[in-house]
């Protein structure tokens, strides 16, 4: 699909930019641990979004991981997938940056700082969310990382709205944002959520709202609670941010990219893939999954599938059947038993991607 002649049609959706790398439409594919490897982001591309971004990765790990078998997909990308972002989680500024120059060797477009992960052992060894909490440290990795990363290389952030929703907080979170945007960064994603919150309770898009009207013309994204093509452009419209990364409810619904982009059109939500367009992309997808990891595919694959499954009418029973996946053979089997006959599909349940955990 040609962005530029979707968005003539759709004035109040520009095309998104990250400083120098042009992105196009401005719905993408957040970074999500565990799931965002190469297999998934190509999938994404093909299904209509126009940026990527590589599951986080830690600053310690990209200084001492080799292109072994076990690990190549790490780093792992095509010509076909630029623009692609690589995330970048860690805890001293200097190491943090000497990762990041890493990841622009190993061919990423953007590098994307990570001040929002919530998970527990991440914030207890000072990585991820808990820099939300010592704006000194945060700049310090934001400035040498704009500092060591070259130039035409866009540096952006992903943040929460805080670590909580004390005073301090907001004013750390202001203190980060305005700082970043000094130093050099092209763009900024903020999560609706504390990092105390985790993934309960709603995303605040009214907090994303008073960020935009804060920046004023630099670049925002806003994440969370974004389960269908509607809810995307909802947010873009009652916030005024310039685009969104969509995590969750891409996981096994890469349809979420293309349907925002019909309603961008101002065209009515396509119907959702009927039972044979979903087992193609999910055939698509296994292949993608054997190429990068050859016999660990079937049961790397079984995460993907069960989100997948949510697509299909019998959701429940398929589930339980992906969740036993152990071989090709049975992923065969499975697809033969619920994939032969065509008939409509359906759309997934915000409820299927409730406590999937990102990054």
């Amino acid at each position: 699909m040609n962005d530029s002649a979707l968005l003539t049609e759709t004035p109040h959706l520009p095309p998104l930019s990250l400083g120098p790398v042009e992105i196009g439409f401005p719905v993408v594919q957040a970074a999500l641990s565990g799931y965002s490897d190469w297999p998934m982001r190509m999938i994404a591309r093909r299904a209509g979004a126009s940026y990527t971004l590589c599951e986080v990765m830690l600053d310690q790990f990209l200084l001492a991981v080799k292109q072994r078998n076990k690990t190549r997909h790490f780093l792992h990308i095509s010509d076909e997938e630029h623009p692609v972002g690589g995330q970048l989680m860690g805890a001293e500024p200097e190491q943090f940056a000497a990762g990041a120059l890493r990841l622009v060797e190993a061919g990423f477009d953007v590098i994307d700082i990570n001040f929002g992960c919530p998970v527990k052992k991440v914030l207890g060894r000072c990585r991820g969310g808990f820099h939300l909490s010592q704006p000194e440290v945060a700049l310090e990795i934001v400035r040498r990382t704009r500092d060591i990363v070259p130039d035409p290389i866009p540096v952006t952030v992903k943040m929460r709205r805080g670590i909580d929703d004390s005073e301090q907080s907001r004013d750390n979170f202001f203190t980060i944002i305005d700082g970043a945007f000094d130093a050099g960064v092209a763009a900024v994603t903020v999560h609706g959520r504390t990092v105390e919150q985790r993934y309960k309770g709603p995303s605040r898009w009214s907090f994303l709202k008073e960020v935009k009207q804060h920046v004023g013309d630099r670049t925002i994204l806003g994440s969370g609670d974004l389960f269908t093509a509607d809810d995307c452009l909802r947010m873009m419209r009652e916030t005024g941010i310039d685009g969104v990364t969509v995590a969750r409810g891409a996981i096994g619904n890469p349809w979420i990219f293309a349907q925002a982009r019909a309603l961008a059109q101002g065209l009515e939500l396509p119907a959702p893939p009927t039972v044979l367009e979903q087992r193609a992309v999910m055939e698509s997808h296994y292949d993608l999954m054997q190429q990068m990891y050859g016999d660990r595919a079937p049961m790397l694959m079984r995460k993907f599938a069960i989100k997948y499954s949510a697509s299909h009418p019998e959701f429940d029973a398929l589930k339980v059947a992906f969740s036993r996946l152990k071989s090709a053979e049975e992923f065969v089997a499975v697809l033969d038993q619920y994939y032969q006959q065509d008939r409509p599909g359906q759309y997934p349940p915000s409820t299927v991607h409730a406590t999937q955990q990102e990054c």
